[in-house]
């Protein structure tokens, strides 16, 4: 490995992490766990709340079994002693006027031996017991001196092995140096709005001198990352406003309805006519279908399609999995076929000769709708008059992919459909880019799942009914949260689950095991061999979320519920219940927190998705939207879009202005802005 540079002399905001003092190569990888790959990510990792030790408690008025500070004077030092197993436990006692307050250390020699007797501290931690007798463990101390020149300490996010004080560490280190980040906000904007240099903002989010000084520094930053957001979404409008290079006549859709074998719902009717009234418009559509599980957008896209190509164009749909670009494929075929238009399935891995028949037909245009994964978007494949795209489960795909798939013809019209529901506020700043329909009517026919809450102690009894309704020809899917056992244990990973509890408790049954480390041909023989019956219960990981359609399942049992965010609980049971026969889902949880149990049971008590996750966003944050980066957009590090709206409405109409005058921010002055923009939507890539 190269020798470490010289901090002051060679440092630049791609420098790697583990060029700092007190890194090496292998906390670089645990820090890159938390996104932190070089001293810009460091910089820019800020921390979620601070210690105030301005405002220490009396030992008396301390709160129970909370984590503040105390001031205190060290009144005794009765020294350590050797507990049974090795373990050393070192105590002090420090009072005030009133009360005193015992404190213990264990395995930590040091922590007691610095302190000197009848001197004040400053003491960090959980203050437990009765007035007569507060007691506090391994506390965080500090002196008059050390809280005069930094008196708030920074808590950041933490991963195993990099601590916050670690990462507090390290980040002090750097911080003479946050000059090297590049300011991207032009002076003009920062005077209009009295904002902080981008270096001054970093400097007092990590170390702030007042509360004060962490609020300016806060809205600095919070402004700069919702313009950066806004001015992404806003180029893409841009984009997509464009006059369409696929111009067509407005369709009556009712020849298409007569081939139904049934009637379609108020809400499929009024989203097809918004779509079709957008796609005879002079500009291309940019336009959201958002729908619960099972409202049948398929059927509004197949509609959709079905015009595209009436009025002589291609039409192509893109799909997140191989097994789901197969399904639309089939199903699509079966809705077009009486209008004699022809299906392409266009996937990775098709053999190659099949790849090239399919993509000579697309260029030729004898396809008329191309159906697949992200391989429509590798070259070579050339469509002859591409005049609709419609993006499937838009969470798993990035702005730039439905950007790239727009750029296989000249504005094509843009359908983008999402089974996820957001708040309809949430949504339009998620998809600031385009209009939205919502599709807000289950078919008929369709029953609500029923959701019970169980613990694993029930896990006998579930099986018992899990076997019944096999008997009576129905199928089961089992959902766990990981593929290989967690080193903290309490996860059922699936293999083992697999192993040991399924096959275990359902010894006569056909159990099939899918999870994401599989590749594509062999999931989709395990989905096939489902589909087909073959098997009768499927354990699986969150794979299976995503829209495979299996009508005879009918039971859902979900392992470690606690785990997920009510909106990924309620895509999962909406994998049962596609059928005439009343479906189930359970809930298996061993966590009595009460934030758990209210959440799981509100989920018990209502099938509307977006009142789930109007519920998700209000008790959990945006985070369940936007920290696993389900929409494609990036991940925000300071902004929260509950909290935010104020700075958000300032970014928006700046963005807007700012775009009016300088759409593909070319502008000298803007070019940093232009390179923000760039890196934050780059780090929203596709998901699989």
């Amino acid at each position: 490995m190269p020798a470490k540079p010289e901090l002051h002399t060679t440092l630049t905001p791609d420098t790697p992490v583990r060029y700092l003092k007190g890194v090496g190569p292998k906390t670089a990888e645990r820090f890159e766990k938390l996104g932190i790959v070089t001293l810009a990510d460091l910089l820019c990792h800020y921390p979620r709340r601070y210690i105030d030790f301005t405002k220490p408690y009396s030992i008396a008025e301390a709160p129970n079994d909370t984590e503040c500070v105390v001031k205190a004077e060290v009144f005794a030092k009765p020294g350590g002693r050797i507990l049974p197993g090795g373990r050393r436990m070192e105590r002090i006692t420090a009072g005030d006027d009133v009360s005193s307050l015992e404190i213990t250390w264990f395995n930590n020699p040091y922590a007691a031996q610095k302190l000197e007797l009848g001197r004040e501290y400053y003491f960090q931690g959980i203050v437990t017991g009765g007035m007569l007798r507060r007691q506090m463990v391994n506390p965080q101390v500090r002196t008059a001196e050390q809280i005069a020149a930094a008196p708030f300490e920074a808590v950041y996010p933490q991963t195993e092995g990099v601590s916050s004080s670690l990462i507090a560490k390290c980040v002090r280190q750097l911080l003479p140096h946050a000059e090297l980040l590049p300011d991207p906000l032009p002076e003009g904007m920062r005077k209009k709005y009295r904002l902080l240099s981008k270096a001054d903002a970093v400097r007092a989010i990590h170390c702030p001198e007042s509360e004060d000084a962490a609020f300016a520094a806060r809205r600095r930053l919070i402004y700069e990352e919702l313009l950066v957001l806004q001015l992404g979404i806003g180029r893409m409008k841009n984009r997509g406003s464009a006059a369409t290079g696929a111009p067509m006549q407005r369709l009556d859709p009712k020849p298409f309805w007569d081939t139904l074998p049934f009637s379609p719902t108020g809400a499929q009717r009024r989203a097809v006519d918004e779509i079709l009234t957008d796609m005879a418009g002079e500009q291309s559509m940019n336009r959201l279908l958002q729908g619960d599980v099972g409202s049948g957008k398929t059927l509004v896209a197949a509609a959709a399609i079905w015009a595209c190509i009436r009025s002589g164009y291609q039409a192509a749909l893109l799909a997140p999995t191989e097994i789901l670009a197969s399904q639309h494929a089939e199903n699509l075929n079966r809705m077009l076929a009486p209008f004699g238009m022809r299906v392409a399935l266009l996937t990775g891995g098709m053999k190659a000769a099949a790849r090239r028949r399919t993509l000579a037909a697309i260029r030729a245009d004898e396809a008329d709708l191309v159906v697949g994964t992200h391989a429509i978007l590798s070259e070579g494949v050339e469509f002859a008059r591409l005049g609709l795209a419609v993006v499937d489960e838009q969470h798993r795909f990035g702005v730039r992919q439905r950007g790239m798939l727009a750029e296989k013809a000249e504005n094509p019209h843009l359908l983008v459909m999402s089974a996820t529901p957001i708040p309809r506020t949430l949504g339009l700043l998620i998809y600031g880019d385009l209009d939205i329909s919502i599709l807000d009517e289950l078919p008929p026919g369709r029953k609500p799942v029923k959701t019970r809450c169980i613990t694993g102690k029930k896990r006998q009894d579930l099986y018992g009914f899990l076997d019944r309704e096999i008997d009576a020809g129905r199928q089961v899917y089992i959902v766990c949260p990981a593929i290989e056992d967690t080193p903290d244990g309490g996860l059922n990973a699936v293999k083992t689950y697999y192993e040991d509890i399924a096959k275990a408790l359902l010894p006569e049954r056909r159990v099939g095991l899918m999870h994401g480390k599989l590749k594509p041909k062999e999931k989709a023989a395990v989905m096939e061999d489902f589909k087909a019956g073959r098997l009768d219960a499927l354990v699986s990981t969150t794979v299976i979320e995503v829209g495979v359609d299996v009508p005879n399942a009918t039971v859902m049992v979900i392992e470690n519920a606690e785990r997920y965010g009510l909106s990924a609980l309620h895509q999962l049971r909406g994998r049962v219940g596609r059928g005439a026969a009343e479906s189930w889902c359970f809930l298996v949880s061993d966590n009595t927190g009460e934030n758990v149990q209210k959440r799981l049971k509100f989920l018990c008590s209502t099938a509307d998705g977006f009142a789930v996750a109007q519920y998700d966003l209000e008790t959990r944050g945006p985070g369940d939207f936007f920290g696993s980066r389900q929409h494609g957009l990036p991940t925000l590090q300071i902004a929260d879009l509950m909290n935010d709206t104020r700075t958000l409405h300032a970014a928006q109409s700046e963005a807007a202005a700012l775009l009016a005058e300088d759409p593909l921010l070319t502008a000298t002055e803007h070019a940093l802005l232009a390179a923000q923009v760039e890196q934050m939507f780059e780090k929203a890539g596709a998901m699989n």
